[in-house]
């Protein structure tokens, strides 16, 4: 369960990670290397989650952690908290503003926070379980969020990453066929396209491959906006290696037209 002392710590987090990642990537002013996958990482990804995972150490003590760049600490049966330090790494090389910090907070399997914070575009979405979903632009007060009421694939917005992930898997022809059926497509990409479902302004979102850091802190703030996220096969929650999230009204014949098939 979370208290208003996880969700103030959560933001606090994200507030001093902002701090952090910001005027390095205005300056531009950063190392980049490749990890073995060949994905980029940059000494920002890693002194981000290097202060959040030694904040945490200090503040809560006994929770686990999960991170992208550090792995894995404590019991992940219990309280763990889960971070991407910077999601959109390569739009963060390249000088795009669509990355984020994503931080979530799990009891076992089950979602108590997540925090989604992307300084350069002056957005900020939480929530907590129980609680609502709620979104800050430049700073201002919290405004709830809450997904639309589109109920026809015809008049869906769908948003998405990339095309090769779904040729990889072998589900392109499904994925462009279900892009083929609807009203509006666009690349938003990672968090954001995530993001914009639990705003109500894109009605669905999937991605085919994905890490539980990617898709942890997404998921409270989806389901508290009133919307849907499993993965391919229909199983709620982060826990599988893609991703489908909608309004909850489009989910069922979003998952007959891309999942993955028994």
């Amino acid at each position: 369960m979370a208290t208003a002392d996880d969700l103030t710590l959560a933001l606090a987090l994200a507030d001093a990670a902002d701090a952090i990642s910001l005027p390095r990537f205005l300056a531009h002013d950063f190392a980049v290397e490749s990890k073995p996958d060949l994905s980029p990482v940059t000494e920002v990804d890693r002194a981000v989650e290097q202060h959040v995972s030694d904040a945490l150490r200090t503040e809560r003590p006994d929770d686990a952690l999960l991170g992208e760049e550090y792995g894995s600490r404590g019991d992940d049966t219990g309280r763990r908290w889960i971070i991407d330090p910077i999601d959109g790494t390569k739009n963060f090389v390249r000088g795009v503003p669509v990355w984020a910090t994503l931080i979530g907070l799990y009891d076992g399997e089950n979602p108590v926070l997540g925090v989604v914070s992307a300084p350069a575009l002056g957005m900020r979405w939480w929530a907590r379980t129980g609680g609502g979903a709620h979104r800050t632009t430049q700073g201002g007060p919290p405004q709830p969020i809450q997904v639309s009421q589109v109920a026809d694939l015809a008049d869906a917005s769908v948003s998405y990453s990339s095309l090769s992930g779904w040729k990889e898997r072998g589900l392109r022809h499904r994925f462009l066929g279900l892009l083929d059926d609807v009203w509006r497509t666009r690349a938003y990409g990672d968090f954001w396209s995530y993001m914009m479902v639990a705003e109500g302004v894109v009605d669905v979102a999937a991605e085919p491959e994905l890490e539980l850091y990617d898709m942890a802190a997404l998921v409270p703030i989806v389901t508290e906006a009133g919307g849907s996220f499993t993965g391919l096969d229909g199983a709620p929650g982060p826990f599988g290696v893609d991703a489908v999230a909608s309004n909850g009204a489009l989910h069922d014949i979003a998952l007959e037209r891309i999942g993955r098939q028994a």
